[in-house]
């Protein structure tokens, strides 16, 4: 395998040279080309006892070189981590970022989905979860709901034997509103929003906001600790961390407006009157 290397002299000249690793941990010898330097046919693992190995490329115009290159610890194999496999594990991080941050977005939207605003949505039972038969189901799996007007929503068990068990998940919930069984659906009405049921709705957003802003500061935090990790391994070097780290902060910074973004919708929607 050839391992390339650059480095330079007192007098200020830079060379290169490729150094040729055999399948042995000691030595091997053999004429190497600097560009136009004379290199000391020897090449010698110094240390193999780590992760990582140094090797004397002998003498290039009077000075003595070396380079440190990693060591896969198979068979006595000695290789570097190439610029594929760092581009790739740098990209498998960028992608679970991005990832974790659109779900967190999502997240915080389907919550305030179930926060009621002025108008009636199928969308605000969304969370209702239902002890049918031993287990909590979602309601929506066990039940059409529909929007007959503005101000009302309709519940309609496809198992009419689960009326009395919705009507108690409704009634335990933190809607606010009460259902009206008559054997065959339940109905319910929404009440017309107090100024201070609307305070109290934009402290539970403000919450879920908060809570989100958290989660996407934890995945930053996680993915710092990824990057620090490959420079640890010597697949990045300081200054490829602190690059990567400002541009981490800046899609961070990115999805913190998104959130804000979708609180300042809901907000909107709340003090509608």
């Amino acid at each position: 395998m050839a391992v390339s290397f650059s480095t330079t002299n007192p007098a200020g000249s830079k060379f290169q040279a490729k150094i040729l690793l055999s399948l042995s941990d000691s030595y091997q010898r053999g004429p190497y080309c600097a560009k136009g330097h004379s290199v000391s046919p020897n090449v010698r693992c110094l240390s193999s006892a780590s992760s990582y190995v140094k090797l004397r490329v002998g003498t290039v115009n009077g000075f003595s070189k070396s380079v440190i290159v990693k060591q896969q610890k198979r068979a006595g194999f000695v290789r570097c981590a190439t610029i594929e496999e760092i581009e790739a594990e740098k990209a498998s991080i960028e992608k679970d970022v991005k990832s974790r941050m659109e779900k967190t977005i999502e997240s915080v939207r389907y919550n305030f989905n179930s926060i009621r605003t002025g108008r009636s949505s199928t969308s605000m039972l969304d969370k209702i979860e239902v002890e049918y038969y031993g287990s909590p189901v979602n309601l929506k799996s066990i039940a059409q709901i529909s929007t007959p007007d503005a101000n009302s929503l309709l519940v309609q068990p496809y198992d009419k034997s689960s009326l009395k068990v919705i009507e108690k998940a409704i009634v335990s919930s933190d809607l606010g509103m009460t259902p009206n069984n008559d054997g065959e659906v339940i109905r319910l009405i929404l009440p017309q929003l107090t100024s201070e049921r609307r305070k109290e709705l934009l402290k539970v957003v403000a919450k879920q906001v908060e809570e989100g802003k958290v989660a996407i500061r934890n995945i930053r935090r996680d993915a710092l600790k990824a990057y620090e990790k490959l420079e640890k391994e010597k697949k990045l070097s300081e200054d490829n961390v602190k690059d990567l780290s400002s541009d981490l902060q800046k899609l961070t910074d990115e999805y913190m407006k998104k959130i804000d973004s979708v609180y300042k919708q809901k907000e909107k929607e709340l003090l509608k009157v």
